[in-house]
C-alpha cells in the first residue's frame, strides 16, 4: 500500500510539471496570438518602459532640485501608464495570462514539494531543564511600548525572574547588567527589547554558555520572527521558563560586535549615523543619497568573502546565516540560523544603465549574493560607518566578520507558531525533466 501511495504521489508530481510547464507557455501565447504583433511589440514595449522606470528611479536617489521631482515624476507615472496601457489593449487576454501564470507557480511548487529543491533542515530541539534565577532585562520604551502594554515585568516576576528594567532617561549599559546578573548566580538571560539590545545580552549568554530568552516587544523582532516566536503576543514567549526547550543557533561578530541579525556598511551605514534621520527618515535619506551613490561622500569599500573580492561595493550586508533571496515573498527571512555561515549581499550601481540591469538582467552584475565563514571589510580611511542589528556604530578598519557556529543556546517556548517552510523554488529545468518521465514511477520511492 505505501509502494502503491508513492507511486501515486509520483504520477501527481509528474503531471503538476506538465500543467506548470503548459500553463506557463500558454501564459506567453495568449496576449501574443490576442495581441498579434502588436503584442510583440507591447512586450517590447514593456521591457522598455521597466528600463526607464530604474533609470527615473536612479536619478530620483542621484538628483536634486527640478530634476529630481521630474525623474520621481516618470518614476511612478511610466508603470502605472503600462498597465494601463497593458489593460486597454489586451482586455481580457491579460487577465487569462494572469491566471494561467498563478496556475504554473502553484502546479510548479506542488510538482517540486519535497524534492531536493525544497527540503530545510528545521533546527532541532533540546530538553533543557527550567532556569532556577532567571533574569530579564526590559527596555519600557522599545516597540512603542510593548512591556507596559502586555504586562511583561509583572508576568515575568510571577514565573520566578528578576527584572531588570532599564531607565528610559539615562544610558545604561546593557553589556555590564547582563554581566552582573550573571555574577549574581543568573542561569538564564532574557530580552524584552529591540534586535541591537537582543545582540549584546545574546553575547555575554554565549561567553558564559547559559541560556538565552528572547521577548518579542522590538519593532520589528527579526530574530524572534527567525526563531519562529509569537510577534503579536511577546507574553507568549514567557512561555519558554517554564515549559521550553534549547536551539543551538549561530551568533555573528563584527569587529568584536555580535550580532544576531546583520551588520551592514556603505551606503545606508551612512544615513542612520545622521542625527536627522530617526525623526526624518525619508527626508534624510533623499538629502545624504546623491552624494553617497555619486561617491562624493563616504568611504570606498572593499569587501573579501569566500575567495572573491567585492570592489568598491555602495553597499554590503553581512547577516547571521543567509536571508532568502529566490521567493519574493520569503525576503527578510532565514531558514536556518544553525548553518554556520554568514550570508553575504553586496550592491554596486554605478550609473543609470546598471540601475537598469539590476531590474532587468537575471544575473546583474552589480549585485553579489554568497556565504561565507569569515568576511573582511577594508575601507580607504580608518573607521567606517556600520550598521549592526540597526544600532549605528564607528568601527576600526578592517572590519572582520566571523560566525560563532552554535555559540548560543536560545530558549524558546515548546508551543510556539513557528516559522514557515520556504516554497519550492520554480527550477524549469527540473520541471521539465520531471515532465518528460513517462511509465514509471520513481525508483528510490520503491526503496525501504
Amino acid at each position: 500500500m505505501a509502494l502503491d501511495l508513492s507511486g501515486r504521489a509520483y504520477r501527481a508530481q509528474r503531471w503538476a510539471a506538465r500543467t506548470a510547464l503548459a500553463a506557463a507557455g500558454l501564459a506567453v501565447l495568449v496576449p501574443l496570438a490576442y495581441g498579434g504583433v502588436g503584442g510583440v511589440l507591447l512586450l517590447v514595449a514593456g521591457a522598455a518602459g521597466l528600463g526607464l522606470s530604474a533609470v527615473a528611479v536612479w536619478w530620483t536617489l542621484t538628483l536634486r532640485g527640478p530634476l529630481r521631482w521630474a525623474a520621481a515624476v516618470v518614476a511612478v507615472a511610466l508603470p502605472a501608464a503600462l498597465v494601463a496601457l497593458f489593460a486597454a489593449t489586451l482586455f481580457w487576454a491579460l487577465l487569462a495570462s494572469v491566471a494561467l501564470w498563478a496556475v504554473a507557480v502553484w502546479s510548479g511548487r506542488y510538482a517540486l514539494r519535497g524534492t531536493g529543491s525544497s527540503r530545510v533542515r528545521v533546527m532541532r530541539e533540546r530538553k533543557a531543564p527550567a532556569p532556577r534565577r532567571p533574569y530579564l532585562i526590559m527596555n519600557p520604551r522599545s516597540g512603542g511600548g510593548k512591556v507596559v502594554r502586555h504586562s511583561l515585568q509583572e508576568k515575568a516576576e510571577r514565573l520566578g525572574a528578576r527584572v531588570i528594567l532599564l531607565d528610559p532617561d539615562e544610558h545604561q549599559d546593557v553589556t555590564a547588567l547582563a554581566r552582573k546578573a550573571v555574577d549574581e548566580g543568573a542561569d538564564l538571560l532574557g530580552v524584552a527589547g529591540g534586535d541591537g539590545t537582543q545582540a549584546l545580552v545574546a553575547g555575554v549568554a554565549a561567553a558564559y554558555d547559559i541560556p538565552f530568552l528572547v521577548i518579542s516587544a522590538g519593532t520589528r523582532n527579526h530574530f524572534a520572527m527567525d526563531l519562529g516566536l509569537d510577534r503579536e503576543d511577546p507574553s507568549s514567549c514567557l512561555d519558554a521558563l517554564t515549559d521550553g526547550v534549547e536551539l543551538r543557533v549561530d551568533l555573528g561578530y563584527a569587529g568584536g560586535r555580535p550580532f544576531v541579525n546583520n551588520a551592514s556598511f556603505g551606503a545606508y551605514a551612512a544615513i542612520v549615523q545622521s542625527p536627522g534621520y530617526r525623526d526624518d527618515k525619508i527626508g534624510t535619506s533623499l538629502e545624504l543619497l546623491p552624494d553617497l551613490l555619486t561617491r562624493q561622500q563616504g568611504a570606498r569599500l572593499t569587501a573579501h568573502a569566500a575567495d572573491r573580492t567585492l570592489d568598491a561595493p555602495h553597499a554590503v550586508l553581512v547577516s547571521n546565516n543567509p536571508y532568502r533571496t529566490d521567493d519574493p515573498f520569503g525576503l527578510g527571512r532565514r531558514d536556518r540560523l544553525d548553518a554556520a555561515v554568514l550570508g553575504v549581499l553586496g550592491i554596486r550601481v554605478d550609473n543609470a544603465a546598471e540601475a537598469a540591469g539590476l531590474l532587468l538582467d537575471p544575473a546583474p552584475g552589480g549585485l553579489t549574493i554568497l556565504t561565507a565563514p569569515h568576511v573582511v571589510v577594508e575601507a580607504d580611511r580608518a573607521e567606517i560607518e556600520a550598521g549592526v542589528d540597526g544600532e549605528a556604530l564607528v568601527l576600526p578598519t578592517p572590519v572582520h566578520c566571523r560566525i560563532a557556529p552554535g555559540a548560543l543556546r536560545v530558549r524558546v517556548p515548546r508551543k510556539r507558531p513557528g516559522t514557515p517552510q520556504p516554497a519550492p523554488r520554480l527550477d524549469w529545468r527540473r520541471l521539465r525533466k520531471l515532465a518528460a518521465t513517462v511509465g514509471r514511477t520513481a525508483v528510490h520511492h520503491r526503496r525501504p
